[in-house]
């Protein structure tokens, strides 16, 4: 996988994981479905298709499995912002899980195929 593919991915991955994070702030005391329109929620809508656009433009050229892995990194990604942002729990297992996850897309993406 190219350098160039591993940016978009990587960019995919962040944008798709910032959406998430406006999805969380957008959401939160929303009660009624009008209340879930609001600009946090639309622009997270934004970030996420951005996300998804580029995401779907790699698959044009490389391999499902490959491309695919990305959306473990946006899991870390999400899991991060809900604490640094949110102030939401951290624990030790799921910090190993994250760097469990992180090792496996490292190694899909350098030894992949």
């Amino acid at each position: 996988m190219s350098f160039h593919t591993i940016l978009l991915l990587t960019f995919s991955a962040f944008s798709a994981a910032a959406g998430q994070l406006l999805f969380k702030v957008g959401a939160v005391g929303s009660r009624s479905l009008l209340d879930f329109i609001n600009p946090y929620i639309l622009g997270g809508l934004v970030l996420y298709g951005l996300g998804t656009a580029i995401w779907i433009y790699v698959l044009s050229s490389e391999m499902l499995v490959n491309v695919y892995a990305f959306t473990a990194l946006t899991f870390v990604l999400v899991y991060l912002a809900g604490i640094v942002f949110l102030g939401e729990a951290i624990s030790k297992p799921a910090m190993l899980g994250v760097a469990l996850v992180l090792s496996g897309l490292y190694l899909i993406t350098a030894h992949g195929n």
